[in-house]
């Protein structure tokens, strides 16, 4: 079983999934200083349970043979349970963004286009206002995306936890 963080280059997918993951000893995250450094698939198996992979970003600093790369992975992946596509919330949802999600959407995938993360940058008035577009989108503009909102921060671990919850009923281990 596979869960696939996705999203723009310099979004904090890295970040997220080390956040994610920090009760986990066994699953190492390294974290890059410089925005974009992901360059291939990188995957970390949870256990037994299931794996997570780091798509590199698309985007700023997106390597040459991403299309290639991930177009192939999301159409032959069975095993996949959901692809999540970050949004940063300081920015909103780019029109690389919906490049992504029509990818999604014309693939068929389940996937949650409302993982907003660095939640920590922003100001409570400008998050509620991008909560509140994205929310928007999601409803009038896509079909297959799951209609809850994940605001997040990889730094202060705000909404981690509902995130793991999220990701364990996904992939049926809430035991």
């Amino acid at each position: 079983m596979q869960n696939i963080i996705y999203s723009r280059s310099n979004v904090g997918k890295s970040s997220l999934i080390k956040a994610l993951f920090s009760l986990a000893p066994e699953v190492e995250v390294r974290v890059s200083k410089k925005p974009g450094h992901t360059k291939k698939m990188n995957f970390f198996k949870v256990g037994k349970h299931f794996t997570v992979v780091d798509m590199p970003g698309y985007g700023y600093r997106a390597p040459e043979d991403f299309v290639d790369m991930v177009e192939t992975y999301l159409k032959e992946r069975r095993n996949l349970k959901r692809t999540f596509l970050l949004v940063d919330s300081v920015v909103g949802i780019q029109k690389t963004d919906n490049i992504a999600i029509e990818m999604c959407e014309e693939f068929a995938l389940p996937y949650v286009v409302n993982c907003i993360n660095k939640i920590d940058k922003s100001s409570k008035g400008h998050l509620l206002k991008q909560v509140l577009q994205i929310q928007k989108f999601v409803n009038t503009k896509t079909q297959g995306c799951f209609p809850q909102l994940f605001p997040v921060s990889a730094v202060t671990f705000s909404g981690i936890h509902l995130l793991r919850c999220f990701i364990a009923s996904v992939t049926g281990n809430l035991d």
